[in-house]
């Protein structure tokens, strides 16, 4: 049990499924209140009536289309105007489509730049004062490994991810004297619905379905880490020890592992 959370009001978007419903349940467990934040109003009311159920704990939730700037920026005012305090942040919501580049079409692209990028710090710039004035709060930007280390068919989600790692270690010096914790999680390829929508054919989920992580595992990790100071959280440990490696010798583990990134 994380004892930081009790009566805190933790804000998650891409809450209806995945990572972000586990991670509203182990708030929700660990004595914290989840404002849940998806497109799919109808998952949030029902995550959020089983939350207050079964852990007596108010749950919140509104439903917002993070690939429409205006609307989700519309819904994060109410968000604002709702609730005084808001005690951590963990922007969850991503999306990717797997495609060379010269073949991605320009909305695809934009789409992912709205949500993994635009969306996420909209919403941090939102709640910045609110921490500040409180002098205490925590940011966890769900990132990727694919941050760190591109593949082909990944240029534009590396490239948000890497913008997400790249913004998130500039804000963490930048917010540090106020008691403000920033974290990023790194992670390898998790069982989700992100793959039906970023790989429709279904050959690199069921290339890499061994390797997968348990989405319900990622979440309890990170609700465990929240109030609590770490720079980064990297899953799995062994594609982190890959990252590093590719970082030092790029040229050489391109050509080495040029069949595993070409599983896309």
């Amino acid at each position: 049990m994380n004892e930081h959370l009790k009566g805190k009001k933790v804000l998650i978007t891409g809450a209806s499924s995945g990572i972000g419903q586990y991670l509203a349940i182990h708030v929700a467990r660990n004595g914290g209140h989840p404002i849940l934040v998806a497109r799919s109003g109808n998952r949030l009311e029902l995550i959020a009536k089983i939350l207050k159920e079964k852990f007596d704990t108010d749950c919140y939730w509104y439903k917002a289309d993070l690939t429409n700037g205006n609307e989700w920026k519309d819904v994060s005012d109410i968000i604002f105007y709702d609730h005084d305090s808001i005690d951590a942040l963990i922007n969850n919501a991503g999306m990717g489509i797997f495609e060379n580049y010269c073949g991605s079409k320009w909305q695809d692209i934009e789409r992912m730049l709205q949500v993994n990028v635009h969306a996420p710090l909209r919403i941090t710039h939102q709640v910045l004062p609110h921490f500040i004035a409180q002098k205490s709060g925590h940011i966890i930007n769900i990132a990727s490994q694919a941050g760190k280390m591109a593949t082909p068919k990944s240029a534009v989600y590396s490239a948000t991810k890497h913008a997400l790692l790249g913004f998130s270690n500039a804000l963490r010096m930048e917010v540090e004297g106020w008691g403000i914790l920033v974290t990023t999680v790194n992670l390898g390829p998790v069982r989700t619905n992100f793959f039906k929508q970023a790989d429709p054919t279904g050959n690199y989920e069921t290339a890499v379905e061994h390797l997968m992580l348990d989405a319900n595992q990622v979440a309890n990790r990170i609700v465990k880490q929240l109030f609590i100071p770490k720079r980064e959280i990297n899953l799995p440990t062994w594609m982190d020890a890959g990252s590093k490696v590719h970082q030092l010798f790029p040229s050489v583990t391109e050509k080495m592992l040029r069949s595993q990134f070409n599983k896309k």
